[in-house]
């Protein structure tokens, strides 16, 4: 009797044991399955030549819904690799969820099936919701549903029979077969979707081959000579990058066309190569996030190469009641800027080249609007398709409802760079960094230590009132930590707000404070 019960004890820890196993692979099918619906998807997207792959199309939803406060939270957390966290993040909880369907369609296929059935309308509806969509722009997700169901149904069919007989060696070769084929042709898919898809190649190839008026000198002015100084020109590749586009929109120079409409006497509708015949301008100009917190990072200095908005909008004609854009990017983020601030002696420009070279797709190729003196949210569209002549009350861009001001001025604000997070040594110790005021400039930069005094630097000259002012001062350090702020005064005489203030929802005020601790 105790052998025949230690039998069948070890007979149902058998059972329990391939139930459990059943279960991982059922898990493991659910992953094998999405994994494949999303690599069939992205080669959709590719051959209809859309950007609305699964994940894409949920994460731009994402970004359109998301409020105010956590995409500060987002950025002061991951900064610019915000998109590709959102991306990683989207990725696996649709696998996690792919798993929850796999093993439920172990034992009740439909149970899994509707789990599929769910995320893929989720995608679709997601892509439905894009201005960029298209009429296919619903497809690849579509297409990514039916590959999961189907091969979820395979993998299915071939666990049922584990479920009560867990040493079915067949089924289990079976399964093994089937999950190697879908892993290769997975890995053998995913390469072909980025190849087909959106003509990044391409683009990149077109770029390379743009020949574009070259500014007169790419020297910047004298600068401060400190270690760990902020250099006056940011590196393309070193530049901020805030937007709305969680993929970037590829466009050919030859495909790109601007609509110029609304409250004007006459449309104007201009190509790549129009703009390249028009009068063209080379402009130092300092870009700042409205996200930046003080001391933050999120702005740089650059050379951008372009044309006069003030020259389009005045062909153009716009009515005498007019007071604002909205200009529209391909992936259809919209801005609404004050037109006041495109037709006064800022010099706003469509720009198509950035230190020299055309810009980069990252940042708006072909064509972006940059304006000085103004916070991008409300200005620096990039990737520029529409822009239409109007009036603030009659629309609402993009980030106006979600808690942001309309108009977006800079503020006057200053950074410390040097020393930063480093210990020094007592005595003579380089204290520098930048400050800036786009369209109204900076008179004057002063540091203090411990709270006591205000001490004068000394500013490096600059190339014009809408870029930043690099500023040092030599600090003659005693050993202990110490407490360094600074602040700046604008060419009017006007201080800096020393208050603290959080972006939201006109931008960050306060003193950039950092601690020294001198050795």
């Amino acid at each position: 009797m105790d052998q025949q019960l230690a039998e069948r004890e070890q007979a149902s820890q058998r059972r329990y044991d391939g139930r459990r196993a059943t279960r991982w692979r059922g898990a493991a099918a659910g992953v094998l399955a999405a994994l494949a619906g999303l690599a069939t998807g992205s080669v959709t997207a590719g051959l209809l030549g859309t950007r609305q792959t699964p994940v894409v199309a949920i994460g731009s939803a994402f970004i359109d819904r998301v409020p105010a406060w956590l995409k500060d939270l987002a950025i002061a957390w991951f900064g610019t690799k915000d998109k590709d966290v959102l991306r990683t993040g989207i990725l696996l909880v649709l696998l996690a969820l792919a798993a929850v369907g796999g093993v439920l369609a172990v034992r009740r296929y439909w149970a899994g099936a509707l789990v599929v059935v769910a995320l893929s309308g989720l995608a679709i509806a997601a892509a439905a919701t894009r201005a960029d969509t298209g009429q296919t722009g619903f497809a690849p997700s579509a297409v990514a549903g039916i590959t999961a169901l189907l091969l979820l149904r395979l993998f299915s069919r071939r666990l049922e029979p584990l479920i009560d007989f867990p040493d079915d060696g067949v089924s289990r070769r079976g399964f093994l077969q089937l999950s190697s084929g879908v892993a290769l042709g997975t890995a053998a898919v995913g390469p072909l979707g980025r190849l087909v898809g959106g003509n990044r190649a391409a683009v990149a190839e077109a770029r390379e081959g743009l020949s574009l008026p070259k500014p007169p000198s790419l020297d910047p002015p004298p600068g401060v000579q400190a270690e760990g100084a902020t250099p006056w020109a940011t590196p393309n590749e070193d530049f901020y990058r805030i937007d709305t586009a969680l993929a970037v929109p590829q466009i050919m120079p030859s495909d790109w066309r601007l609509r110029i409409h609304g409250m004007v006497d006459k449309e104007l509708e201009l190509s790549f190569d129009d703009l390249l015949k028009r009068q063209v301008i080379h402009k130092w100009v300092t870009l700042t996030c409205v996200s930046n917190e003080v001391g933050g990072d999120l702005i740089g200095n650059a050379l951008w190469t372009g044309v006069l908005l003030k020259d389009l909008l005045d062909e153009a004609g716009p009515a005498k009641d007019a007071d604002a854009i909205q200009s529209t990017s391909k992936d259809g983020f919209t801005a609404g800027t004050p037109l006041s601030t495109l037709l006064d002696d800022r010099q706003a420009m469509l720009a198509f080249a950035m230190n020299g070279e055309p810009l980069p797709v990252e940042h708006g190729f072909p064509v972006r609007i940059v304006v000085p003196g103004l916070y991008g949210y409300v200005s620096a569209t990039k990737w520029l398709t529409e822009i239409e002549v109007t009036r603030f009350d009659r629309f609402e861009a993009y980030w106006t409802p979600r808690g942001w001001s309309e108009l977006g001025p800079i503020k006057l604000s200053s950074r410390i760079d040097v020393p930063l997070g480093k210990k020094v040594t007592a005595g003579p110790v380089t204290v520098a960094g930048v400050a800036w005021d786009q369209h109204v400039g900076v008179s004057k930069v002063e540091v203090r230590v411990d709270g006591g005094p205000w001490q004068p630097t000394t500013l490096a000259a600059d190339a014009s009132i809408d870029t930043w002012r690099q500023w040092h001062w030599t600090w003659q350090a005693s050993r202990g930590t110490h407490i360094l702020q600074v602040r700046a005064v604008d060419a009017k005489g006007t201080p800096q707000i020393e208050a603290t203030a959080p972006p939201a929802p006109d931008g960050s005020t306060g003193l950039h404070t950092i601690s020294v601790k001198v050795d």
